[in-house]
């Protein structure tokens, strides 16, 4: 074995043909171009050198604090919630998942700028036909290489390259949006919660004014109808609260759903008295120019369009000749009519054979499909461009409206402050009045009916306050930045993936940082 190893490697050595294909394989690479195809350049994106609200409602424009931007609501449990979340939602879960796929998806782009065939084969088989028998066997090594040319293969590690970072900005976008809504939904959460509350203390109030009545209605100091329109009225208040019931529960299962929790588990934390927290009147939302860097899904549109860019020079390198090298190391036997050939006589002197060569196909005649290819992926970058352009629009846009609503919800919240107060008066002195005499029992109706109307709108005002600031830090890109280093697969996960698949080190080298 050894000799016959010595002998090829001569003839490798020395074989003319051998040395023509390799200074044609290292022309080849010394000359191949820069890629085809054209280079990526970011296009203008459209923003506001300021925010049209900011000065109106005192914002500050130095840079947001986003990582945990929810903790200035001061509330434990909210944090929690959140942290829960972060590890347990499954949309976050499966985001994390394909950040993997495409890592792996990447070191198959890489790997084709390689030789893309490397194979060993081998085959033995007997031939009785009469007198004739033939036994033949062989063994030997191929490779195949397409030469890189005109740089399609680079071109699709860019494009792979740029998905891998798109994926990470939508684990980043997704984990935005869940941080979000889970606080959103938390305030939904209490603001009905503090809406429940508050029909059961108007429903106490009408019950009691409604005995009073009836007694007065017995006693012949009152008429029927004061009596009818106090039970009309709480009957009316004691319908909404069903109502208020099923949004909390419904809620509730949302967030679950948020949390990845079986709504069961749910139940022991709310107990049913809570209420939104107070917004700060003093809050930092930068500028606008900030959203390209803070927003994932900004960040994702244009990596999108970067890997469609790549796409343009796979699709424009088909044009061209693609150059390949081959080649064929081993060694065969046949043994005709005397059937004295076996396996051993593999490695005999006279067994051995190699191959080398070089070629090259050029599709020159496609019938435009080449050309109409790289109109198609050319068109999907112009596409891509735009609807990077498009986002930015819609981000801004997002954030002057959470602005304008924070600043609106919390004017709103102030003068509701104000109105329940008032109303609460207004509902005491008006039962006053109509106990001495001062008045009939219709303005005690009208006022009672205002206060719990008064009392329902103030609760919801102030969750919609809490729900202005979270859409305003939802919009500016808050929340993923706590996530970094980023865990995108939980170590359960990780055990259960490699159990099934060799992995390598793709989990412990994580990918780069967007």
């Amino acid at each position: 074995m050894t000799n016959l190893r010595q002998r090829l490697t001569l003839k490798f050595r020395f074989a003319p043909l051998a040395m023509r294909v390799a200074l044609i394989a290292v022309s080849l690479l010394a000359v191949a171009c820069a890629p085809v195809g054209p280079d990526y350049v970011r296009p203008e994106a459209p923003t506001n050198p300021a925010w049209l609200d900011a000065e109106l409602a005192e914002f500050e424009t130095s840079p947001a604090e986003l990582a945990e931007w929810w903790k200035i609501l001061g509330d434990p449990l909210l944090d929690e919630l959140i942290n829960t979340a972060i590890k347990n939602n499954n949309n976050l879960r499966i985001a994390g998942l394909r950040v993997i796929e495409s890592q792996a998806s990447l070191g198959i782009a890489v790997g084709n700028q390689y030789p893309q065939v490397q194979a060993v084969s081998g085959d033995a088989s007997i031939t009785d036909s009469g007198d004739v028998r033939l036994e033949q066997y062989s063994l030997g090594a191929g490779l195949s290489w397409e030469i890189d040319f005109w740089g399609r293969f680079r071109r699709g590690v860019e494009a792979a390259d740029a998905n891998l970072l798109a994926t990470i900005a939508n684990y980043d976008d997704v984990m935005v949006l869940v941080t979000a809504g889970v606080a959103d939904t938390y305030m939904i959460i209490l603001a009905t919660e503090e809406q429940l509350q508050l029909a059961k203390d108007s429903l106490e109030l009408q019950q009691r004014s409604y005995d009073i009545v009836n007694v007065l209605f017995r006693n012949g100091s009152t008429s029927e109808l004061d009596r009818l329109q106090a039970k009309t009225l709480l009957l009316g208040t004691m319908s909404t609260i069903p109502g208020l019931e099923i949004t909390l529960q419904q809620s509730k299962n949302a967030l679950s759903v948020l949390l990845g929790i079986a709504p069961s588990r749910l139940e022991q934390v709310f107990k049913g008295d809570g209420t939104p927290p107070d917004v700060p009147d003093a809050l930092n939302v930068g500028l606008p120019a900030d959203l390209l860097r803070q927003r994932p899904d900004v960040r994702r549109a244009e990596l999108q369009a970067l890997a469609q860019n790549a796409l343009v020079g796979v699709a424009e390198a088909n044009l061209y000749p693609s150059f390949s090298l081959t080649g064929f190391l081993g060694a065969s036997s046949i043994d005709v009519d005397s059937g004295n050939a076996t396996i051993d006589d593999l490695f005999s002197s006279d067994s051995e054979a190699f191959s080398v060569g070089a070629s090259f196909v050029w599709p020159f005649w496609n019938y435009g499909r080449i050309r109409n290819n790289i109109r198609v992926q050319d068109a999907r970058l112009q596409q891509a461009l735009v609807a990077y352009q498009e986002t930015v629009l819609q981000a801004a846009r997002e954030t002057e409206n959470a602005i304008a609503s924070l600043i609106g919800t919390r004017a709103q919240a102030e003068i509701l402050t104000e109105g329940v107060m008032v109303a609460e008066r207004s509902a005491r002195l008006a039962f006053l009045r109509y106990q001495e005499g001062f008045a009939d029992y219709q303005r005690v109706l009208d006022a009672q009916q205002s206060l719990f109307s008064q009392q329902q709108r103030y609760a919801s005002s102030r969750g919609e306050v809490a729900r202005s600031l979270i859409r305003m830090y939802r919009s500016l890109g808050g929340g993923w930045q706590k996530s970094t280093p980023r865990e995108f697969i939980d170590d359960t996960t990780r055990e259960q993936m490699q159990e099934r698949t060799n992995w390598g080190d793709l989990f412990e080298n994580p990918p780069p940082n967007p």
